[in-house]
């Protein structure tokens, strides 16, 4: 039931007047304490034009806040993200001295005491605001709607909107998080997860599913939103044709990976129906963005993806406690990588330079931004939103899997999980959560900390090349440091690696090794012919577990150490399999990998440790995925009761493709409009009637039942 309008304008006037007051003794408070901000000039002694400089001084700052700050936010669109917000604290203290010299007398500060009193100031008003709206749904409505940057909290209709609201649904993407390690973060009576393991005991149901090959988020992410990843055999390649080295997390190679996506599906999008796409690196088709990589590269104020930042700094409160919680992360990240080296444990992988500025933009800021975005998302109505956290998977790849720092990291990651669900109370339709992860990871040392040398250090040791006297390193493959490139506007890195010959990729626990001067795939018998020690030098090696080449007399070759082979085309063996240890479903993943046309002349898997599950990673990570071998090829899906299972003999999904069916699926199983009939990867769809779906174009119904 809606309120009478003279009590929603009633109690926000109170609100109002209780934070201007609130903000007024928070001044009272700072000059008596700070030596150098005082609130009049050095002749005024009467407490109560004391008090009514304080209130003038706390409203000229609120004013300010209000109707100033969204402007400048607005101006500084184009300046680097991350330097929006380190500039937050110099904003926000400059408001408060041009607010302090808008007033008769209003006081001094100096300009380091300005920026401290500005802190405090904002974040006591945002606390009293949030705290006064508590019990008011409509002022928390609206708080998380202005949070988010939406102008109203009603849905505007979407075209084939009829009768009621269908329910929507929202995917977060934990990025990273294997199936066993949220099992055991959802495990006991006081577990790391709490809000999760709730909805595990009630509301939702967990199964794992089996990446590809190539377990990694570029991989996974295009054949959830976009149906396919076919021609994706890594993180990152080199493409013999056109020179080029693709990498799936910066701007120009997730362009042109879903460029390709869509060419190859005809189908734009799981989100392609009044969807929204949140720090993911392909768009899913969806018409709002924000922190999407694939659209990063466009410049100026067309570039949707940089709305979110917009959105969630243009509140002076949210920027001042992004900020203070970005610097407090840093000194977190310094303080763990202290006792870590003070401890002495292995295996551990430098954390210097900037790798403490790229965590905390990708626990912080990402998080902050995206979760904020979402519930926007939820308040407008959408149909459909895919957001990517990325904080466990960054931190993952530096501390392990399991390590104390992650365990932090999944806490906070569960706060923000709940307040989704919580925002979702107050949407003007039901919403259904769906958790799922596109990758796990397995942890081991290194296999440059492990042997002394790196990948292509070995190879050019097999080719009879040079090798350089000092190992060389892998720098890391992590989804947030092109995602805080692209944040600070710097152009695209070089691995530096497409300049030898021959041309060594590392992608986690996967490596490709090309021969550029050779065109087209090189058959193994090429290879052993220009370089006869090369293949027995990596097969042999007790740090690499298989290569894959392809025989112009047997197909695709599996070949292992001491001799070993598996002919993929025909599925004989010779000697012990090389696959075996490397979890089910391993030859077929293999098998389609040799067909992608850019699949690498060798390509290169580590050992596995049968027992642990460890494997070595070509890159500096501690916690890797990229290949096959332990946790990393098994991620989740935690979806709500109501909904079908992934499949009905209750299979685990095999790869990336036969989940977007499911995500497919399951958006079609409510009683309303919500994505058009067809596009790819339908097969998974159970038996038995489906609810009418309303195509966006013009609202008509395709299809009633079938």
């Amino acid at each position: 039931m809606r309120r009478p309008r003279w009590r929603t304008a009633g109690g926000a006037l109170l609100r109002v007047t209780a934070v201007w007051a609130v903000s007024s003794l928070t001044l009272l408070l700072l000059a008596a304490l700070l030596p150098d901000f005082r609130l009049q000039s050095a002749s005024g002694e009467s407490i109560t034009r004391t008090f009514l400089t304080a209130a003038l001084g706390a409203g000229a700052f609120g004013l300010l806040s209000a109707l100033v700050w969204p402007l400048l936010v607005r101006a500084l669109l184009l300046v680097p993200a991350l330097v929006l917000g380190l500039l937050v604290f110099f904003l926000n203290g400059s408001l408060l001295l041009v607010a302090l010299g808008l007033i008769p007398e209003g006081g001094q500060a100096a300009p380091e005491t300005a920026v401290i009193v500005a802190a405090v100031m904002s974040a006591t008003s945002s606390a009293t605001s949030t705290f006064l709206a508590v019990r008011d749904d409509d002022a928390y409505r609206r708080r998380l709607v202005r949070l988010a940057g939406r102008r109203h909290g009603r849905r505007r209709g979407a075209p084939g909107d009829v009768g009621p609201v269908a329910p929507g649904t929202v995917f977060l993407q934990l990025d990273g998080l294997g199936h066993d390690v949220l099992r055991e973060a959802t495990d006991g009576e006081r577990p790391l997860m709490g809000t999760v393991a709730s909805w595990l005991r009630s509301t939702h149901r967990l199964t794992p599913w089996r990446t590809d090959w190539s377990s990694q988020t570029g991989a996974s992410q295009l054949a959830l939103l976009h149906g396919t990843n076919h021609d994706l055999p890594a993180f990152r390649w080199y493409e013999k044709e056109t020179g080029r080295l693709i990498v799936s997390n910066r701007p120009s190679g997730a362009a042109e990976l879903q460029r390709r996506a869509v060419a190859r599906t005809g189908d734009a999008g799981l989100l392609s129906y009044d969807g929204a796409s949140r720090g993911n690196l392909f768009s899913g088709g969806a018409d709002q963005l924000a922190l999407v990589m694939s659209v990063a590269a466009r410049r100026g104020r067309h570039n949707r993806s940089r709305a979110g930042y917009f959105a969630y700094f243009s509140d002076p409160a949210n920027a001042t406690r992004t900020a203070v919680s970005f610097a407090a992360e840093i000194v977190r990240e310094a303080g763990q990588s202290l006792r870590s080296r003070i401890r002495g444990e292995r295996p551990r992988v430098k954390r210097g330079g900037l790798y403490p500025f790229i965590r905390a933009f990708a626990t912080v800021v990402e998080r902050d931004v995206v979760v904020a975005a979402v519930i926007g998302d939820l308040l407008a109505g959408r149909t459909a939103v895919y957001a990517d956290l990325v904080a466990y998977d960054e931190v993952a790849h530096h501390s392990g899997p399991r390590h104390r720092d992650t365990h932090q990291v999944l806490r906070r990651l569960d706060r923000a999980v709940g307040l989704i669900a919580d925002a979702a109370q107050y949407a003007p339709r039901r919403y259904r959560i769906v958790l799922l992860s596109d990758h796990g990871q397995s942890p081991g040392p290194t296999f440059l900390e492990t042997y002394g040398l790196g990948l292509e250090d070995l190879v050019r040791a097999g080719c009879g090349l040079p090798v350089s006297r000092r190992a060389g390193r892998s720098a890391s493959g992590a989804e947030a440091r092109e995602a805080a490139r692209a944040a600070l506007h710097r152009p695209e890195g070089t691995d530096g690696c497409a300049t030898f010959d021959p041309v060594v990729l590392a992608s986690g626990n996967l490596g490709l090794v090309s021969f550029p001067d050779l065109p087209g795939r090189v058959t193994r018998e090429e290879i052993d012919r220009r370089h006869p020690a090369l293949l027995p030098t990596l097969a042999n090696h007790p740090g690499i577990g298989f290569l894959l080449v392809r025989s112009a007399a047997h197909g695709a070759v599996v070949l292992g150490p001491d001799g070993a082979e598996h002919h993929l085309d025909s599925g004989r063996t010779v000697g012990r399999d090389p696959l075996a240890g490397f979890g089910p479903g391993a030859a077929e993943a293999v098998r389609r990998t040799d067909g992608f046309p850019h699949a690498a002349d060798i390509m290169v898997n580590s050992a596995c440790d049968p027992r642990t599950g460890a494997v070595h990673a070509f890159e500096e990570q501690i916690g890797s995925h990229g290949g096959l071998g332990g946790e990393q090829s098994r991620p989740f899906l935690l979806w709500p009761a109501e909904l079908s299972p992934p499949a009905a003999d209750g299979r685990e999904p095999a790869g990336a493709e036969q989940v977007h069916a499911v995500l497919r699926r399951w958006l079609r199983e409510v009683d309303g409009p919500q994505i058009p009939l067809g596009g790819p990867a339908d097969e998974l769809r159970p038996e038995g009637p489906r609810p009418a779906v309303f195509p966006p174009a013009d609202g008509t119904v395709r299809d009633k039942t079938r």
